[in-house]
């Protein structure tokens, strides 16, 4: 068996998420169904994590294994790019070493948020739209303490099947491009809706509804019932993820000029 990763990009509006759900349109699915229609062997592709309902990535990760090995990985991208929606592009695909592993080998991962104190008439579908002026000093004040923390119970979505809810986040700041905030958050992993719980509780300080003190309590809460509403996924990007070399020089890092595009796109 062969190994191989697949770099892709995709616009999760349409999509319930990337892991193939029952009674739900997922990117997995049709990425599964597109290799396995044109090498026609039965596929399973296992993803770098989740994505939830909504959420875009333009920069994702995913494994795959053949029987055999592929000696057209080039053509493999233009065909499986024409039989997949425009919303989802493949931007390289490449032969690892069967241990190598798309989710369990990442080392980071790294999201953009994207808000606006204005209304966004031609990026609206990719933006949060705040309701308040937003202080964006007590905002990376808050967000520095993220780095403090192991535990992050109380941004986790309830009920799920993860073992903890330990994180080591080693960036996390707010910054204005193009009368744009950007939230940027990086962190070893990601726990279900966490960005979004932590961007809701964030505003929530940058409004004035929460003190520094109050945002510490949050997280020493451990109680998702104390964080701050999760906000519009539309306006979260994956943006990036790290693996150990030499895989991690494998990938088109020139793709790396689009994450700021939206900011640009008036």
């Amino acid at each position: 068996m062969q190994r191989y990763f697949i770099q892709l990009a995709y616009n999760g509006t349409n999509y319930h998420g990337w892991q193939v759900q029952p009674n739900a349109l997922t990117v997995q699915e049709l990425i599964e169904k597109g290799i396995s229609a044109i090498t026609r062997q039965k596929v399973d592709v296992v993803g770098a994590g989740r994505t939830d309902t909504g959420v875009h990535a333009s920069f994702f990760v995913a494994h795959f294994e053949l029987g055999e090995e592929l000696d057209y990985p080039v053509q493999l991208v233009h065909k499986l790019n024409a039989f997949l929606p425009d919303d989802i592009t493949i931007i390289k695909i490449f032969p690892v070493d069967n241990d190598m592993h798309a989710r369990f080998s990442a080392t980071s991962r790294t999201y953009y948020y994207f808000v606006s104190e204005r209304k966004e008439p031609f990026r609206k579908e990719f933006t949060f739209k705040s309701n308040y002026p937003l202080d964006i000093v007590k905002m990376n004040e808050a967000a520095a303490l993220l780095m403090q923390f192991d535990d992050f119970t109380s941004f986790s979505k309830l009920h799920t099947d993860v073992n903890n809810n330990n994180c080591k986040v080693t960036a996390a700041e707010w910054k204005m491009e193009n009368g744009l905030l950007i939230f940027q958050i990086t962190a070893n992993r990601f726990l279900r809706n966490m960005v979004r719980a932590i961007v809701g509780t964030l505003i929530d300080v940058g409004r004035g509804k929460l003190s520094i003190a109050d945002f510490v309590n949050v997280i020493e809460a451990k109680n998702r019932g104390e964080a701050g509403t999760s906000v519009f996924p539309g306006a979260l990007f994956l943006t990036d993820i790290e693996y150990p070399n030499p895989v991690n020089s494998l990938f088109d890092r020139n793709m790396e000029k689009d994450k700021f595009q939206i900011t640009n796109s008036r």
